[in-house]
Order: C-alpha cells, then sequence, then structure tokens
C-alpha cells in the first residue's frame, strides 16, 4: 500500500471476491448500533481505545456538525460473527462527503473496537475492502482515519497504513506497585523535588488533596476549574477555545455521567482547585484528554500540575489498571513520566474519484504539519504568530 489505503478509489472492488471477504453493515443510529456495540466492548478479549467506548462516544455525538450523521459500521466474518466496529459520522466539506469517527480533536486515537486480538491479526487489506463498500453503502467519497496507532496493546493495528501523523502519543506501563512505577520513570532527584514542592505548596496553602469526581456537584466544580483555567491559557498562546461551545461543555458533563470519563483535581482544603486532569477510560487504560493548572504565578514553582499527575499515576495503579497516555502531542510534562512512544498514522480510504482528490490534499496537509511541528524554529515561529493574532484580535 502506497500513503493511502487506495483500493478501487472508483468505487468498490469489482472481480472475484477474495478468500478472505468480511461483511460491513452500516448503521443508521448509535442507537440501532448499541445493543450489539455493546456486547462487543464488554466481550473477553475485545481491544479497543477508550474513545470507542460506546458512553463516550454517544456523549460526544452531542457535538457534531451541523448536518452530519452517525453511520456506525460492523464488519463480521463470513458466518456473521462480529470482528470490529467503527463509529463513523458522514458530513459534507468542501462538496465532499467525508467519512470520520466520531470524536474529532476529542479523541485521541480513532481507532476501531475489535472483538479479540485475533480480529487485529487479519489482512489489512481486507479491512480496506470492506470499508469501502461500507463507504459506497453509506454515500461517501472518502474515509478519513487520522491518529490510528501503528501499535495498541502490543498488537498491530491492520488501519495503521498511510502517512505518518504530524504528532505521535506518549503512555506509560502501570503495574500494582506505583513507587515501583514512579521509580522507573523519574529519577531520585526528580521525586525529591516534588516532595519538597509539596511541602512548600502545604506550608503556604495548607493541606491539599487529589481528589477524583465522585458525583455531578464535584464533576461540575472541576469541570468549571478547568473550563476558566484552560480558557485563559487558549486566550494566551492565541488558540481558539474548543469548549466555548456550551454543547462541547455538555459533552464532558454527559461523558463523567455516564462513567467515560474521570476527572481529577488537586485541591485545597477551601475548595481551591490548583490543577485539573481529566480522562476517558475503560477497565484496562486512563487516557488523558485535558489538564489545566491555576494561573496564579506565585503557585508555579510549586507545580501543582506535576503533583498531580504523580498522584494520578498512583491513583490509577491502585485502581488495577495496566496502562495510562498522555494522549498526543509533545509536551515537557508527558517527557517527564512517559517511557512509551505510540507511533501513529492518518489513514485514507478513497471510495470515490473525489475522494481520491480529497485523500491526496490530506496525506499533503499532514506530512507539512509534521514538518513544522518537528522543527523547533517552524513550531516557535507558530505559536509567535498566534500569540501576535491574540493581541489584535
Amino acid at each position: 500500500m502506497g500513503g493511502t489505503m487506495q483500493l478501487a478509489a472508483e468505487g468498490v472492488a469489482t472481480g472475484p471476491a477474495p478468500a478472505l471477504a468480511l461483511v460491513p453493515e452500516v448503521f443508521s443510529s448509535l442507537a440501532a448500533a448499541e445493543a450489539t456495540w455493546r456486547a462487543l466492548e464488554t466481550a473477553p478479549g475485545a481491544v479497543m481505545t477508550p474513545y470507542q467506548r460506546f458512553d463516550w462516544v454517544a456523549a460526544c455525538a452531542r457535538i457534531l456538525p451541523r448536518g452530519a450523521r452517525p453511520c456506525p459500521v460492523l464488519l463480521r466474518d463470513a458466518s456473521g460473527r462480529p470482528l470490529a466496529l467503527l463509529p463513523l459520522f458522514v458530513h459534507r466539506e468542501a462538496g465532499i462527503r467525508v467519512g470520520r469517527v466520531i470524536g474529532g480533536r476529542h479523541a485521541n486515537y480513532h481507532m476501531p473496537l475489535f472483538a479479540h486480538p485475533e480480529a487485529m491479526a487479519l489482512p489489512p487489506e481486507a479491512y480496506a475492502r470492506a470499508l469501502l463498500r461500507a463507504g459506497a453503502q453509506a454515500g461517501v467519497d472518502v474515509i478519513h482515519l487520522p491518529d490510528q496507532p501503528r501499535l495498541w496493546n502490543g498488537l498491530p493495528n491492520p488501519l495503521a497504513h498511510g502517512t505518518a501523523s504530524p504528532s505521535d502519543a506518549y503512555g506509560l506501563a502501570l503495574e500494582a506497585d506505583p513507587e515501583a512505577v514512579l521509580k522507573r520513570v523519574m529519577s531520585g532527584d526528580a521525586r525529591r523535588k516534588l516532595r519538597q514542592k509539596e511541602k512548600w505548596l502545604t506550608g503556604a496553602l495548607g493541606p491539599v488533596a487529589h481528589r477524583v469526581a465522585s458525583d455531578d456537584e464535584e464533576g461540575a466544580a472541576i469541570l468549571s476549574a478547568y473550563l476558566a483555567q484552560k480558557a485563559l491559557r487558549f486566550a494566551q498562546a492565541g488558540i481558539s477555545d474548543p469548549f466555548a461551545d456550551p454543547a462541547a461543555r455538555d459533552f464532558l458533563a454527559a461523558a463523567h455521567r455516564s462513567g467515560a470519563l474521570e476527572l481529577h483535581a488537586l485541591r485545597t482544603e477551601e475548595g481551591r482547585i490548583l490543577a485539573t486532569f481529566v480522562g476517558a477510560v475503560d477497565a484496562r487504560r486512563f487516557s488523558g484528554m485535558l489538564t489545566s493548572f491555576d494561573p496564579d504565578p506565585a503557585l508555579a514553582r510549586f507545580s501543582p500540575g506535576d503533583l498531580l499527575l504523580q498522584a494520578l499515576i498512583r491513583d490509577q495503579c491502585a485502581r488495577g489498571r495496566i496502562a495510562l497516555d498522555l494522549g498526543v502531542g509533545e509536551a515537557r510534562y508527558k517527557a517527564s513520566v512517559c517511557d512509551e512512544t505510540i507511533g501513529l498514522v492518518d489513514a485514507v480510504l478513497p471510495v470515490s474519484l473525489r475522494g481520491r482528490a480529497y485523500g491526496a490534499a490530506a496525506e499533503a496537509g499532514a506530512r507539512l504539519k509534521r514538518r513544522i511541528k518537528r522543527d523547533p524554529r517552524l513550531w516557535a515561529l507558530v505559536g509567535r504568530v498566534r500569540k501576535a493574532l491574540a493581541r489584535t484580535a
């Protein structure tokens, strides 16, 4: 395969079917797929990211673009057994009907939900052909699947064929003993400095505690702190706030109510929230989506975000989760604790000739963005331009 998973870009492949043919079923709504979806995600051996849980996707569907329609795709084997589910929606973009995974910029990964590891071992060509047929049934020109992990739980992702994504993601394997994990990824000097900062912080503000929202009221307080803290940071950086839309805030609250989202905070006894961490979760993994810290300059020397991240790692080990990741994109706090780089791929499957043109443009854009992000001078220039635009807005 080349840059795109191109098979019969004029439409569904003609000629005799291959020996292994997956059978696609396109659902007209999330509700129509729910029973099968929930059975798949709770099956022993299911392989998925937290962003493909039904509850997370259903909450995120609240913020689909106007005119978009969900069309989840189930792929079955020849005997009718479900093998994989891809939570697609269709939206017209510049006259081209594009199929994407529900989640967009809020989801770190857009991988399918696989029924079991054996489903991931099937040839990539079998998935490409089945998705082309599904795309034709759903009436799309192209299926765009960015941020496909090359490996997930150590298993190759059959959809991870295409152009390298602009950024990678960063993760950490957990174990029952949280101190063993922290010793593995942080030097003794780094751990001592954090202990000292925690002492200084409690000396300045009194006792602080790591809190996990256990009800709607506490969840609302943590989300409110996150939104206020992050809005200021976005404004300073010249970045548009993705949560300025009330519907996006409703998505976070709904995902927390369903249990698909965990809300963490570092809080004083008086209730002041110094830092937040929001993650999509399943039984095995915490996947960091959002983080923020109090912008008060007097707090910076205490590193409240780093203190919360260390508490988060301890908490996830205690819960029995085996992996934690901090999502897509480079950041100092990720490098400080993560020892795994999760390579990502942007996959494009053209269904029509118009889709082929879209795919070429998408690949070129991904390559340019990756080049800019990997060049410190170019990336610094982007930051300066954003800040300049923010000052003149």
